[in-house]
């Protein structure tokens, strides 16, 4: 057999090509046919020098080989979305952060996907970007042609129990996450209003939410519900910018769910002025990036109360999730993952989001597809605590 122009120790060539002499004796090396000989001529090699090289000749094929079908699996990767176009759906309404993020992404995850397709954002509203989640499980194809970012909160809905979540959000074929949110509830400086969460507990507070599903509703229920906080949640809002509208209207004194890149992007002039002011933090750590804050976990009074706050924020790791229907095939879903994460380091990337105010602070899919994994195993019990403060 000739393996790159080489000869096996055991074989001859056909051609009838003059070659170099070749020893009588079958222990002697010859540079005309085993070239990493070159230059031994009349060295005796060992039986076992000359298995060690055929090896070798066996490996380097093994690895040509390998080489080839990897790029073969690029070019069909390649030749896939060469002129596609890969839509990424945001599960809120345009203007909101989860709106924000997607849009910058869509002018720069292209350009790391092979093939260079087009992406172009899509909005897809309702039940707390629940309807975007369902959507994407049942519907849309899987052949990693889109995309959807959908709030860590609807994830979660299925281990809650709620019938209207139609996916387990461990099958999602996950991408990454654009940040590890640490969200905050905020209160509009009206007169009479609150300016301290310690206020809240015993001065009414009226909190504008969205769907069951949101965070907007799900948060500030949860300090009514676990940690006693006089709050009334008035539901509806399609999403945090109509919240803030009724927050300047006067319909409602705050909102809950603010993530602190949203904060950044949208309300950092009514924050500089002090309309606005942020009464409690909530997530998997904390931050003084707006002054000294409390943490929801401060608040905790026993062991069950830190486990449904646990349920409730530590999932906020999962910031702004981006995922494809469940199958999506492995060597595109390797591609769009890779695509992912050199997008986040991109320094054209970074500068966009700086400008218009996003944090980035990614987790890898597996760090999703973890955290996901880790809140299957609770028990089923705090999950039925974890509903009941948010009012099912």
């Amino acid at each position: 057999m000739t393996v790159m122009g080489w000869l096996l120790p055991h074989e001859s060539r056909s051609s009838p090509r003059k070659r170099g002499p070749r020893a009588s004796n079958d222990k002697c090396c010859n540079p005309h046919w085993i070239p990493a000989c070159a230059g031994m001529s009349g060295v005796c090699a060992s039986s076992k020098i000359k298995r060690v090289l055929a090896r070798a000749c066996l490996v380097i094929v093994v690895l040509a080989l390998t080489s080839v079908n990897n790029a073969a699996r690029a070019d069909a990767v390649s030749d896939f979305y060469t002129g596609k176009t890969l839509t990424l759906i945001a599960g809120f309404p345009p203007g909101g952060g989860y709106d924000t993020y997607v849009r910058v992404l869509a002018r720069h995850y292209g350009r790391f996907i092979p093939g260079h397709p087009s992406a172009v954002p899509q909005n897809m509203p309702g039940a707390g970007s629940l309807t975007a989640a369902n959507n994407l499980y049942g519907k849309t194809p899987n052949d990693g042609s889109v995309l959807a970012m959908f709030a860590a909160s609807a994830a979660m809905e299925p281990l809650l129990g709620n019938k209207a979540a139609l996916f387990d959000p461990v099958k999602f074929s996950w991408i990454g996450s654009m940040s590890q949110d640490i969200s905050f509830c905020a209160v509009w400086q009206s007169p009479g209003a609150p300016t301290s969460f310690d206020e809240m507990m015993t001065k009414e507070t009226i909190f504008g939410g969205g769907a069951p599903a949101a965070i907007t509703f799900q948060h500030p229920m949860i300090l009514k519900n676990v940690l006693r906080a006089n709050i009334r949640v008035i539901p509806g809002y399609p999403g945090s910018r109509e919240i803030n509208l009724a927050m300047n209207r006067g319909e409602v004194n705050g909102q809950c769910g603010l993530h602190g890149s949203s904060i950044k992007s949208q309300f950092l002039d009514d924050l500089k002025s002090g309309r606005m002011k942020l009464v409690i933090q909530m997530g998997d750590r904390t931050t003084d990036e707006f002054g000294k804050i409390p943490s929801v976990f401060d608040y905790a009074k026993s062991d069950e109360d830190r486990a449904i706050l646990d349920v409730q924020f530590r999932q906020l790791v999962l910031g702004r999730p981006l995922a494809g229907p469940p199958g999506t095939p492995a060597d595109r879903l390797k591609a769009l993952r890779e695509a992912f994460d050199a997008a986040m380091k991109d320094k054209d990337f970074l500068a966009e989001a700086e400008r218009v105010g996003l944090d980035i602070e990614p987790a890898t899919a597996e760090q999703v597809e973890s955290v996901l994994k880790r809140f299957a195993t609770f028990p089923p019990e705090i999950f039925r605590k974890a509903q009941e403060a948010m009012g099912r």
